[in-house]
């Protein structure tokens, strides 16, 4: 049963536990505090994150289930294995008309996850606030943007936190066909290679159900988030990911 008064944070003031979320609205856990850096790294090790309104102080989720991509539970379609065999085949011979990228304009990502979580509305969760908190964590090197290049043009992406050996995804764009769905499949070899097991998709969408998300409890999660987190920081290199999930440096 969740709590029946939302916790306030104040400048200074800890989350309360995960379990003491509220049951309506589903997940949501407390208000205020702030976008620094401290704040959202102890919010994420402690399986909460933020997602507000432009008019609103920031709000703090713990969603139980909580929607989790098991990177060996990765399901991609008939059509996409046969698209990104195609882009694998292309750059053994020197073509990267398609490549998928790593780090190289996190912010264009953000600002494509922006203008695609409108659904059509003038508002989005995404707002300015949030672009220059996880801009500002990007530089402190835990943020990562998984970009789809094609002919030189960004067109799809994913974006999130690298902790320890978890993944937190946030948002993902696509401007092209499957162009968020090559970032991520390309992403979650990388993960497999760095022994990293879990991606957090936070809500539960179809989507995500899609390519083999699935609900997991909330205390399952955050005892593989407290973890996972506790493990040294995988290494990330800004340039491309090959098939193999494989980072090379930019030519």
């Amino acid at each position: 049963m969740g709590s029946l008064q939302l916790t306030w944070l104040e400048a200074d003031s800890p989350f309360p536990p995960a379990a003491a979320a509220l049951t309506e609205p589903a997940g949501l856990l407390a208000a205020g505090g702030d976008l620094s850096i401290p704040r959202l790294r102890s919010a994420y090790t402690q399986g909460i994150f933020p997602w507000f309104s432009q008019d609103e102080p920031p709000l703090w989720w713990s969603p139980d289930p909580r929607m989790v991509l098991k990177c060996d539970a990765l399901h991609v379609s008939h059509s996409l294995r046969k698209r990104l065999r195609q882009i694998a085949t292309a750059q053994r011979a020197d073509n990267f008309d398609v490549v998928v990228k790593v780090d190289t304009d996190f912010a264009a990502v953000m600002r494509g996850c922006a203008r695609a979580a409108t659904g059509g509305q003038t508002g989005t969760w995404i707002t300015k606030e949030m672009q220059l908190a996880y801009l500002a964590w990007h530089l402190a090197g835990q943020a990562h943007s998984i970009e789809t290049w094609i002919k030189g043009r960004l067109v799809g992406g994913l974006y999130g936190v690298s902790i320890g050996t978890m993944f937190f995804g946030e948002s993902m764009f696509s401007q092209a066909t499957d162009a968020s769905k090559i970032a991520l499949a390309h992403l979650v070899w990388f993960l497999r290679r760095q022994q990293v097991a879990w991606i957090d998709c936070q809500m539960q969408t179809s989507h995500l159900a899609s390519m083999g998300a699935s609900p997991v409890s909330r205390e399952q999660f955050i005892a593989h988030v407290r973890q996972h987190t506790a493990a040294p920081d995988i290494v990330w290199q800004t340039g491309w990911l090959d098939h193999a999930g494989v980072s090379h440096e930019s030519n």
